[in-house]
């Protein structure tokens, strides 16, 4: 893994996502968000060549490319972990870990992100505004949407580590975007326009000094896919018809049921997204919920 400066002590390291840190006096340095399990012996790596150690982890939200290092740097180095309560409430078991992972059973749950399960020393304030965490102070700006406890992190340089709030240019083909929420999505990304950083990093491979445009881009993705999920109910249909319609619009034909589940979780939010803009109906027949795009 590779580590690049992004201005003064803030910096990324270049795993399958970027993950950012703030270096410290005396070779110590925080990082916002730990990365994958399988990422562990690299990042540690990285790490070491640099000789920085971990003071501390501000983690933006609990998904599994985001925190599964937590627990085990966590106890590795005892430094402190910080999170939103929301996502710290969605790391203390394998069944609230569930509600991230939704249409998994239990069993897959405990197979796939186990090593999410984690408690975190300190929970960051339920609003915007400055944070003290292991030496360093840093602005908290909450954007739910992604995730429920979602925060972006301003490091003392002005930088803005974005984390899944925003999309980066290269990943704007993504085929279904997550999001918990789609309308909380939009409006975090709107939050962003004003705060005035100097950079921002997405988690996802991505660092720009402006944001207007690409903010503008994400939300035509998600109107872009919503539409073409609403095309796909022109008469009544249950959400299985319509997920099954999806993947073959996609051409999403996995044969992996964990890798089909996730599909549908994704294509069951744009839906949700749509019948709360009221461009879907929805009517109950024989017990079973329908969807029909409305004219």
């Amino acid at each position: 893994m590779k580590l690049t400066q992004v201005k003064g002590n803030t910096w990324v390291i270049e795993a399958n996502q970027l993950i950012p840190l703030y270096r410290l006096p005396e070779h110590r340095c925080i990082l916002l968000d730990t990365g994958l399990r399988e990422e562990r012996d690299e990042l540690e790596q990285a790490l070491l060549q640099a000789e920085l150690t971990p003071a501390g982890i501000l983690c933006s939200h609990a998904h599994i490319d985001h925190c599964a290092n937590n627990g085990y740097l966590q106890e590795k180095y005892n430094i402190p972990v910080a999170l939103t309560a929301p996502e710290a409430g969605m790391c203390s078991n394998l069944l609230t870990l569930k509600c991230y992972m939704l249409m998994l059973t239990p069993g897959m749950v405990e197979r796939e992100v186990a090593a999410m399960v984690h408690t975190p020393d300190v929970v960051v304030p339920p609003a915007d505004g400055v944070f003290s965490f292991a030496g360093a102070d840093f602005s908290i700006v909450y954007t739910p949407g992604h995730s429920a406890g979602h925060i972006c992190t301003i490091t003392p340089d002005r930088v803005c580590y974005v984390a899944d709030a925003l999309l980066s240019w290269e990943m704007l083909q993504a085929k279904l975007p997550y999001c918990l929420s789609h309308q909380s999505a939009w409006e975090s990304r709107e939050k962003l326009r004003r705060l005035g950083c100097e950079s921002y990093i997405m988690a996802h491979r991505g660092i720009c000094q402006d944001l207007d445009q690409l903010i503008d881009a994400n939300h035509d993705l998600v109107l872009r896919r919503a539409g073409e999920i609403k095309a796909l109910a022109p008469d009544w249909s249950t959400a299985s018809q319509i997920v099954q319609g999806a993947c073959q619009f996609y051409k999403l034909l996995s044969h992996h049921p964990r890798r089909a589940l996730r599909f549908e979780r994704n294509i069951r939010f744009l839906i949700e997204f749509l019948v709360d803009r009221d461009e879907l109906d929805v009517e109950v027949r024989d017990g079973v919920t329908m969807y029909r795009k409305k004219a």
